[in-house]
């Protein structure tokens, strides 16, 4: 009788769902995220890892100041452009690329580099399609780094980069047929 106890109670065990994962992975202190937004007819999509803040000082002492870093976490971060677009006013082809920056106290610097492929800390030199220079804003406590699109309207919109209380915006525009 014993026997036919023990048994039962195994293979009940077997049917109980364990929360959260069993293949031993914690859960990634940075998620997995993304942001995609049509411009006219041009879709724009960004793909990124997440870091918190959580409490860190984080420009000029987790991220040095005048150091190439890619804003995200494991992945570089990536944009794709279905078509042609003005990217801070310069022309950019239709394509993906990795985002890094070049943060300082008064102006940064935007690169988006060809290579898209890689880990967070290892930036392709030789490799950039443009670079440009952004005056940072400063904003409400943003926990999570976020990539967003608080502006658009028509042929023209803003991405902007927010962590922390820092804030980089970047125009983007599309040229319209037949105008």
């Amino acid at each position: 009788m014993r026997r036919w106890h023990l048994s039962f109670a195994l293979l009940a065990a077997s049917f109980v769902t364990v929360p959260g994962r069993i293949d031993g992975q914690a859960i990634k202190f940075s998620q997995s995220g993304s942001v995609m937004q049509m411009l006219g007819n041009t879709e724009i999509e960004i793909r990124y890892s997440r870091p918190v803040a959580r409490g860190r000082e984080l420009f000029g002492a987790l991220v040095p100041w005048g150091t190439v870093w890619a804003p995200g976490a494991d992945s570089a971060t990536t944009i794709a452009f279905s078509d042609e677009v003005l990217f801070g006013g310069q022309r950019l082809p239709a394509g993906k690329y990795s985002i890094w920056m070049i943060p300082d106290p008064e102006s940064w610097t935007v690169i988006l580099n060809r290579v898209t492929d890689v880990f967070h800390t290892r930036y392709a030199e030789g490799q950039d399609v443009l670079r440009m220079q952004v005056e940072p804003e400063r904003g409400m406590h943003m926990e999570t780094l976020t990539f967003h699109f608080p502006v658009v309207d028509g042929p023209n919109a803003v991405l902007a980069f927010h962590w922390g209380e820092t804030v980089v915006r970047v125009p983007i525009e599309i040229e319209l047929e037949g105008v």
